[in-house]
């Protein structure tokens, strides 16, 4: 990987071997590692991988331009072209930057685009994490990819008693810009209904200020707490465009129905309907308007379950060794 800093992640990470690039040791590269976004490019192409038959790469942006050893097939599992590259309008609006740095971005990100889509030609088959990644892959590089969902421990979660459900709605996530907490916020002070926010960030102060006496932050919770708050939620609530929504599996798997925006992988992992509704844009009119017809729907909670087991860490693990195995040996007899 680029950069790996052991004190800021599980402490199970240091069980494994986890090999970094030289740019692990640019000054402040933990704090700030946006700035040195440049010599990324620069740091995967220079990789030296050791003598393999497979090289499988993790990429949300770089990861899938490192040079491969002679005959090694590549499998690239991709969780966004990168983002800031072919979105960059809405990116520098999320980061809140000023417009002489995103003038600046402008032709770095020219440049950036090209180099994406060069390198793309230095992968055998490409793995997308949702339909909608899918569809960048081939916009973006012109170039076609399987879909395998990200593994999700389904197993983690259960469903509680019909009477055990509570009457507030819940939203869990870093409480950062892109994932619109502040769109719920208005959305359920103007209902009147209980909404929970479990997570923390650099957003809660200004978000605290915003809520109404409905809205409650519950801040870090533990893994079993989160299980239990999504079990007993009446229904989890998501209004970022995100290229999968692992919560929004988890959520399903303790139960519980979905109040989603109607984007990205939402559109895989939320049946409109079935397993909760689909949020038709990203504004507060439009999440009212969801709430109010969630309201007067049912939904069977052993359906929601079952919709979610798809989405396993097994079926993971056996997709992605049947795509791997399928690619080399294309190549071996090519």
């Amino acid at each position: 990987t680029s950069i790996y800093d052991a004190d800021q992640l599980p402490s199970l990470y240091r069980t494994w071997d986890i090999r970094t690039t030289w740019m692990n040791h640019l000054p402040g590269v933990g704090a700030s590692h946006q700035r040195y976004l440049p010599v990324y490019p620069l740091a995967f192409e220079r990789l030296t991988l050791p003598d393999c038959d497979v090289v499988l790469s993790s990429s949300s942006a770089f990861a899938k331009a490192v040079r491969p050893p002679d005959g090694a097939v590549h499998v690239a599992y991709i969780h966004s072209p990168m983002r800031f590259a072919w979105n960059l309008d809405a990116y520098v609006e999320r980061e809140q930057m000023s417009p002489v740095v995103r003038q600046g971005l402008r032709p770095v990100m020219t440049a950036m685009r090209a180099w994406d889509r060069r390198t793309s030609g230095r992968v055998d088959r490409f793995i997308a994490n949702s339909s909608a990644v899918r569809d960048r892959i081939r916009r973006f590089w012109e170039c076609d990819a399987d879909v395998v969902y990200p593994p999700v421990d389904t197993q983690r979660f259960a469903p509680v008693r019909d009477d055990q459900v509570g009457e507030y709605f819940l939203m869990v996530s870093r409480l950062v810009p892109y994932k619109r907490f502040d769109l719920a916020i208005d959305a359920f002070n103007a209902l009147g209904l209980p909404l929970r926010i479990a997570g923390s960030g650099r957003d809660r102060e200004a978000l605290e200020r915003r809520a109404g006496p409905e809205v409650q932050f519950l801040g870090h919770v533990s893994d079993d707490e989160l299980a239990q708050l999504y079990a007993r939620a009446r229904a989890v609530v998501f209004m970022s465009e995100d290229d999968f929504g692992i919560a929004q599996v988890e959520a399903q798997a303790a139960g519980r129905p979905v109040i989603a925006l109607g984007a990205g992988g939402a559109l895989d992992t939320v049946v409109d309907g079935v397993t909760g509704v689909h949020v038709a844009e990203q504004t507060v009119e439009s999440l009212i308007e969801a709430v109010r017809r969630f309201d007067g729907m049912s939904f069977a909670t052993q359906r929601i379950v079952e919709h979610a087991q798809q989405f396993s860490a097994q079926r993971f693990a056996n997709e992605l060794i049947r795509i791997v195995e399928e690619t080399r040996e294309a190549k071996t007899w090519s």
